[in-house]
C-alpha cells in the first residue's frame, strides 16, 4: 500500500471538491493502492473561538461582496462539475476548526476518519451547520458510529488540542500555505482539487509499478 496524507480544513470548498473528486476516483478503482490519511490545516488559525459571521468573513478577507463573488464563482463551478450542491446562502457562519480536527483525528484511531472527515463537509457545505459547534461535532460523530458522550466530553477538554496546533504549524513549515494538498508516499507533493482523471493516472502508474516490483 502507498501512503495518501492530506492536508486539509473541513470549511474549505476546494478541499471538499478535491475530495470527491478522489473519491471518484477511488471508486472506480476499489482495488487502489492508497492508505490515506487525514490531517489538520486551519485556512483562518486566528479565527475567533467562536467563528465569525460569514458574509462579515468574506468581505474582510476579498475585499467587499462583489471581491466574494468573484473569488467564489470558480468554486461554483468547480462544485457543479464534481456533482456537489453546496447551499452558500444557508451558511451564516464560518466556525473555527480546531475541534472539528481535534474530531477527525480522534475518528482515525478508530478507522472512522473518511466518514467523519465526509460528514464534515456535508455538515457544514450541504446543510449549513455550524460544525464550530460541539453539539454538532457530537452529532456527527455518533452518525459515523462513535461514542458522541466520549466525544463532549473530550471537546470539553483540552485533548489533544495543543498537538493539532503543532501539526498545523509542522504542514507549515513544509512549505504547505493551502489546502487541499496531497502527499504521494512521503515524497509528492500535489496541491490543489486535481480532477478524477488525473488520480485514475497516478494509481494506475502506481500499481503498475508494484506489478513490475513483484
Amino acid at each position: 500500500m502507498v501512503k495518501l496524507d492530506i492536508m486539509s480544513d473541513p470549511i474549505c470548498p476546494w478541499c471538499y471538491i478535491g475530495k470527491t473528486n478522489l473519491d471518484h476516483a477511488l471508486e472506480q478503482l476499489p482495488d487502489h493502492p492508497f492508505t490515506i490519511e487525514w490531517h489538520p490545516f486551519q485556512l483562518n488559525p486566528t479565527m475567533p473561538t467562536e467563528g465569525m459571521g460569514r458574509r462579515e468573513y468574506l468581505e474582510g478577507k476579498f475585499g467587499g461582496k462583489d471581491g466574494a463573488v468573484r473569488a467564489y464563482a470558480p468554486v461554483v463551478q468547480a462544485a457543479e462539475t464534481a456533482g456537489l450542491k453546496i447551499d452558500f446562502e444557508g451558511m451564516q457562519r464560518t466556525p473555527n476548526t480546531i475541534n472539528a480536527h481535534r474530531l477527525i483525528h480522534w475518528a482515525g484511531i478508530e478507522q472512522r476518519q473518511s466518514f467523519v472527515v465526509q460528514r464534515l463537509f456535508e455538515a457544514y457545505f450541504r446543510d449549513a451547520r455550524d460544525i464550530g459547534d460541539v453539539e454538532v461535532l457530537a452529532d456527527i460523530a455518533d452518525s459515523c458510529e462513535m461514542d458522541a458522550g466520549v466525544v463532549s466530553k473530550l471537546l470539553a477538554s483540552d485533548a489533544d488540542l495543543d498537538d493539532m496546533q503543532k501539526r498545523d504549524q509542522h504542514s507549515r513549515d513544509m512549505g504547505i500555505n493551502s489546502v487541499p494538498t496531497f502527499i504521494i508516499a512521503n515524497q509528492h507533493a500535489v496541491p490543489g482539487a486535481q480532477p478524477t482523471e488525473m488520480w485514475l493516472k497516478v494509481m494506475g502508474e502506481i500499481m503498475e509499478q508494484i506489478e513490475a516490483a513483484e
